[in-house]
């Protein structure tokens, strides 16, 4: 192998390495929302297929809620102050 059949290898691998790096995140952002895609269609179907008295697993039970009340952030009350201020004003 001559040095030009070498540095054209090494180019060539080097192209290709980059071109690696520039696709492989777009790749993995295609296997993710495949998986999201195939979540959100077992969770249309509900759970009462997966899992549910028709299996004999026992009955399905609903979620249940925390204890705590919700209080809303500062956030959330800064917002409805301009929102209510915005109505007062029209």
């Amino acid at each position: 192998m001559t040095t030009t059949q070498l540095e054209g290898l090494i180019g060539m691998l080097f192209v290709l390495g980059i071109l690696v790096l520039l696709v492989l995140p777009a790749v993995f952002g295609i296997v993710r929302d495949r998986r999201v895609d195939r979540q959100l269609r077992e969770a249309e179907q509900g759970p009462a297929k997966e899992r549910g008295p028709a299996e004999g697993q026992g009955p399905v039970r609903d979620q249940k809620s925390s204890s705590r009340s919700t209080v809303p952030s500062t956030a959330t009350w800064y917002a409805e102050g301009r929102r209510s201020k915005k109505l007062v004003s029209s």
